[in-house]
C-alpha cells in the first residue's frame, strides 16, 4: 500500500461510492459537534447570562449562572443522548438504518426549535433534552449504517470520519459563538442555535437519497434488494462473482448467528459477545474520561474564570487543533492499525495532562473572593500548549478509533443492540462529567473548587486507557465484519491478535453444517429402511 492510502488490486469494483456515501452519512456528526461548541459559548454570553440567569453578579455587573444552573444545561442534553442511543437499536433495526437516521434528525430539529424560542431556563432545558435524544440516536445509527457499507481496507477511515465531522461542527460552534457573544439581543445566542436546523436537514435530505445497508437487507431476508444496493455500493453488475461471493458470506454469517437461537439483549453480555461488549462500553467510558469534553463544554468559561483574556479565540485555537489533528489519525487507523495507535495516543494524553495540571497547580492561587491570580503568565501560556497537544493526541486516536472499533466488533445479529449501549455508555460518563464538573471546578459553598487540578483526574484516567488498549483491544485492520467475528472466536487474547489471518468462511461454516445434516437425514433414512 506503500506512503498512501490506496485500494488493494485484488479488490474489484470501485470503492469511491461507498466512501463518498458513508462519508456523507458521517455530516451527521456535525449535530453533536455543533450543539456541544455552542453551549460553552452561550454559557459565556453577558447577554445570555443576563436573561437567562437568576444567579449572583459579577464584577461587571452581569449575572452568573450557578453551578446548579450550568450544571443542568450542560448535562441534560447528555441525559437525552442517554436515552436516544438505547432507543437507536429498536428503531434502527425495525424502519432501517437509513429511516432511523432520518427520524432521529426531526426529533433533534423539534428540540433545536424548542430552544430557539425559549427566553427562560426551563424550555430551554426541555429543548436541550429532546435535542439530545435525536443525537443519541444518530450517533449511534451513524457508525452503524458506515461500518455496514464500507469496504473492509477503509473501514476505519470512513466510520472514523464521524469524528471528524464532530470536531469540525465543534470548530463551526466556535466561528458562530466567536461571532455573536457580543451581540446585545436574543440573537446573540439565537444565531448559533437556529443554524442547527440547516445540519439536520442536509443529513435528511440525504438519506432519503442514500440507500440501506446491504447487511440490514439481509437481516430482513430482503436477499434481492440486498444484491442490488451492494452492487451500487461497489459499481459492480449484480450477477458479478465478487457481489455473489460478499453477499454469500453475509447471508452465512447471519444465517449461522441465527441457527444459534434468536437474538436478545441477556445474549449480548453472555461468553464471547460479553467480552465485546465490555471492551465497547469500557473504550466509550475511556473516551469521555479523558477529560476532553470539560475542554469543549467548559473550557470558554474555564479559560475565562482563569484570568486568560480572549477566551473566546482561544476556544477558537484549540477547535482548530481538534479539526487539523484528526486527519492524521484518520489515515493511521488503517495504515497502522487500532492498537498502536490507540497505545500511543494514550500516552501521549497522560503526559500533556499531567503537565497541565501541575503547570496549572503551582504557578495560580485565588484571593479571598475565589478570583485566580496568576503568577507566572509564561507557564499559564505553556498550559495552553500542553492543552492543545492532548488534543492532538486525542483527535487522532481516541477521538475516532472508539467509533471505529465499537462499530465492527459485533455480530449482525446483535450489532445494533450492542453498539447503542456502547454509545449510550459514552453519553452517560458524558452527563456525569458535564453534570458534576462545575461542582468539582468552581469555587463556592458546596463546590470542590478544584480548577486546575482536575487536569490530575483526567490525566489517572488517560494512564488507565494504556492499560486497557494493551489487555482489551484487538487488532482488527483490514478485516472484514464477517472476519472480525472469526477473529474472537479464535483468539482468546487481544495480545495475540496482531498478524491473525482468517483460515475459513461463514459460507464453508454453514455449507459444513448443511453437509452434516444432510449426512445425519441420509443415515438415519438407511437405518429406518433396514
Amino acid at each position: 500500500m506503500g506512503i498512501w492510502l490506496k485500494k488493494p488490486e485484488d479488490v474489484p469494483g470501485a470503492s469511491w461510492p461507498a466512501i463518498a456515501i458513508s462519508g456523507f452519512v458521517a455530516f451527521g456528526g456535525i449535530l453533536f459537534g455543533y450543539d456541544t461548541g455552542t453551549i460553552s459559548g452561550i454559557l459565556a454570553m453577558p447577554y445570555w447570562q443576563d436573561l437567562f440567569s437568576t444567579g449572583y453578579r459579577d464584577s461587571t455587573g452581569h449575572l452568573n449562572i450557578t453551578s446548579n444552573q450550568s450544571s443542568a444545561i450542560v448535562s441534560i442534553l447528555s441525559a437525552g443522548t442517554f436515552f436516544g442511543a438505547l432507543g437507536a437499536a429498536p428503531l434502527g433495526d425495525s424502519i432501517g438504518r437509513r429511516w432511523g437516521l432520518i427520524a432521529s434528525s426531526v426529533v433533534f430539529i423539534f428540540g433545536v426549535v424548542l430552544q430557539t424560542a425559549a427566553t427562560g431556563i426551563p424550555l430551554f432545558l426541555a429543548g436541550r433534552f429532546f435535542a439530545g435524544f435525536g443525537v443519541g440516536l444518530v450517533s449511534a445509527l451513524i457508525p452503524l449504517y458506515q461500518s455496514e457499507t464500507a469496504p473492509k481496507w477503509i473501514r476505519g477511515f470512513i466510520v472514523g470520519s464521524y469524528q471528524l465531522a464532530i470536531t469540525i461542527g465543534l470548530l463551526l460552534a466556535s466561528v458562530v459563538n466567536n461571532s455573536t457573544h457580543s451581540r446585545n439581543d436574543t440573537g446573540s445566542y439565537r444565531i448559533p442555535i437556529a443554524v442547527q436546523f440547516a445540519w439536520a436537514l442536509v443529513l435528511i435530505i440525504g438519506m432519503l437519497i442514500l440507500p440501506e445497508t446491504p447487511r440490514y437487507l439481509i437481516k430482513r431476508d430482503n436477499h434481492a434488494k440486498a444484491t442490488k444496493n451492494l452492487a451500487k455500493l461497489r459499481r459492480l453488475p449484480e450477477d458479478h462473482q465478487a457481489i455473489s461471493e460478499e453477499i454469500a458470506e453475509i447471508q452465512a454469517n447471519h444465517q449461522y448467528e441465527m441457527s444459534l437461537g434468536q437474538s436478545s439483549y441477556l445474549e449480548c453480555f453472555q461468553g464471547n459477545l460479553g467480552k465485546r461488549l465490555l471492551t465497547g462500553c469500557g473504550l466509550q467510558a475511556l473516551q469521555q474520561l479523558t477529560g476532553i469534553n470539560f475542554i469543549f463544554y467548559y473550557g470558554t468559561q474555564f479559560f475565562k474564570n482563569s484570568g486568560f483574556k480572549n477566551e473566546f479565540v482561544i476556544s477558537l485555537i484549540t477547535n482548530c487543533v481538534n479539526v487539523v489533528s484528526t486527519l492524521p489519525g484518520l489515515y493511521a487507523i488503517d495504515k497502522w492499525g487500532r492498537r498502536p495507535v490507540l497505545l500511543l495516543g494514550a500516552i501521549g494524553m497522560s503526559i500533556s495532562q499531567l503537565l497541565v495540571a501541575v503547570l496549572g497547580t503551582t504557578t495560580t492561587s485565588q484571593d479571598a473572593a475565589g478570583n485566580i491570580i496568576v503568577h507566572n503568565k509564561a507557564a499559564q501560556n505553556a498550559a495552553i500548549a500542553f492543552i492543545c497537544i492532548y488534543i492532538f493526541f486525542f483527535a487522532a486516536s481516541w477521538g475516532p478509533i472508539a467509533w471505529v472499533v465499537t462499530g465492527e466488533i459485533f455480530p449482525l445479529k446483535i450489532r445494533a443492540r450492542s453498539l447503542s449501549m456502547t454509545t449510550a455508555t459514552n453519553w452517560l460518563l458524558n452527563w456525569a462529567i458535564a453534570y458534576s464538573t462545575p461542582y468539582l471546578v468552581n469555587y463556592g459553598p458546596g463546590n470542590a473548587n478544584l480548577q486546575s487540578k482536575i487536569f490530575f483526574i483526567w490525566f489517572g484516567c488517560c494512564f488507565l486507557c494504556i492499560a486497557f488498549v494493551y489487555f482489551m483491544i484487538y487488532e482488527t485492520k483490514g478485516l472484514s465484519l464477517e472476519q472480525v467475528d472469526e477473529l474472537y472466536s479464535e483468539v482468546s487474547s487481544a495480545r495475540n491478535s496482531v498478524g491473525w489471518k482468517p483460515t475459513i468462511t461463514f459460507t464453508e461454516i454453514v455449507g459444513e453444517k448443511q453437509r452434516s445434516v444432510s449426512q445425519s437425514h441420509h443415515n438415519e433414512h438407511v437405518e429406518e429402511k433396514a
